[in-house]
């Protein structure tokens, strides 16, 4: 009989244990095995050349982080059942089992306002059914439809194991040293107050805010880098030309999956498209990108040249959008360096926006030595909190490098 109790070496948690069976089960399942085929973090090793991490270390790490989560409560006194154990950490190991392609990126260009959650859950119940309903503890915590709530914000929150080990491990792997955290530390300060509810013992306000702090970091020095925006922002511009053109009769090649969706119109997912979807990752998206680099459509080659050979588009940004007349000037620049009159589609304003605490949406909690909870940003302690409860927005302009020479 099969050993499924193993131990996994992590370069970013150390040991990790599969301590139930089912775990092992779902770890080999040809569903979440893809995930070792698509990256952490997109394009991002272009700008962080050790960013080549993939969604399968990030779930296993997750799962991790629960466990240990949960034997932290346990000592606290949280009754929680085997059953319960389970179905935390098959949810989070399975959390982003409906990611496609490039993750975040191309979310919703193969299958349209397909949300990575909603694949996520779909595949969840496919694979129920394939084991008898042993997921089906794991599929109502994921959904926060169970009814003892901490384990669905351990899932998915402001302050759950995802975005813990997400923080640590892109830390890790791009070597920005200020998206580092002490997660055993953050989770050491976990509990759950009466109603259920996931807080943080009041001694841990300053782990939290530098949880918040580093997570900020993380967002503008790496996630919305100028040239990681603008590398993401390719991929999408890729692909909606790529089906653009195919829209008009034009034959790309390109493997036979991914071609499946760029004839795929806008409709409700079929059985098809959910079975050739599993199929496909970013392998599929790095050999068309390749294979377009000679297409006959100036816009499509040039924009994957731009990828593949990492001579990406200059990039100004700015804390305020640009004036109008200064992407008309950019425009007309393009217009004559490459003798077209589409320059528009090589012009692109692009927008991100953050806010790094949302007191509104599942807020923080902090549990007092009396036994009453505040929230985070209402805490004489506190002295981050109050400031990252604002939105930064953030503009970036991309043009191609060739014209920079002629603008003033």
């Amino acid at each position: 009989m099969q050993n499924k109790l193993k131990i996994i070496n992590d370069p970013v948690h150390g040991f990790i244990k599969i301590p139930h069976e089912i775990l092992f089960d779902i770890i080999e399942h040809p569903y979440f095995q893809r995930l070792r085929r698509i990256g952490q973090t997109g394009l991002l090793n272009l700008i962080f050349p050790g960013a080549t991490h993939t969604r399968f270390h990030h779930a296993l790490g997750a799962m991790h982080l629960m466990f240990t989560a949960l034997e932290t409560l346990k000592q606290k006194g949280v009754k929680i059942s085997e059953e319960e154990e389970k179905g935390a950490m098959l949810a989070i190991l399975m959390h982003d089992i409906g990611h496609g392609p490039f993750s975040h990126a191309l979310e919703s260009m193969l299958m349209d306002d397909w949300h990575h959650e909603k694949l996520s859950l779909l595949l969840m119940n496919r694979l129920n059914n394939e084991f008898n309903g042993e997921l089906s503890c794991a599929i109502e915590m994921f959904q926060g439809k169970y009814h003892r709530k901490f384990f669905n914000q351990l899932i998915s929150s402001q302050l759950d194991v995802d975005r813990l080990d997400y923080l640590k491990r892109d830390s890790f792997f791009t070597g920005v040293s200020e998206g580092s955290i002490n997660t055993q530390r953050i989770i050491s300060m976990m509990n759950v107050c009466d109603e259920g509810e996931l807080v943080i013992d009041a001694k841990g306000v300053y782990s939290i805010e530098n949880f918040l702090t580093a997570r900020m970091f993380m967002y503008w020095q790496v996630y919305y880098h100028k040239t990681s925006a603008l590398a993401e922002f390719l991929l999408v511009k890729i692909l909606e030309r790529a089906k653009l053109l195919v829209s008009q009769g034009i034959d790309l090649p390109a493997a036979e999956n991914l071609k499946y969706f760029l004839h795929r119109g806008k409709s409700a997912a079929t059985d098809e498209d959910i079975e050739r979807f599993t199929q496909l990752d970013d392998n599929d998206i790095i050999q068309a990108m390749k294979n377009w680099q000679h297409a006959d459509d100036m816009i499509l080659s040039y924009w994957c040249k731009c990828v593949i050979q990492r001579n990406l588009p200059k990039t100004i940004i700015s804390s305020h959008p640009f004036e109008q007349s200064f992407i008309e000037e950019k425009i007309k620049n393009v217009n004559e360096f490459f003798g077209i009159h589409n320059g528009k589609e090589l012009v692109h304003e692009i927008k991100r926006k953050l806010l790094p605490y949302d007191t509104e949406k599942q807020p923080i909690y902090l549990l007092q030595k009396n036994g009453k909870k505040i929230r985070l940003d209402e805490s004489e302690d506190q002295l981050l909190s109050g400031l990252m409860v604002n939105k930064t927005t953030r503009y970036i302009l991309t043009f191609p490098r060739n014209i920079s020479h002629i603008i003033s």
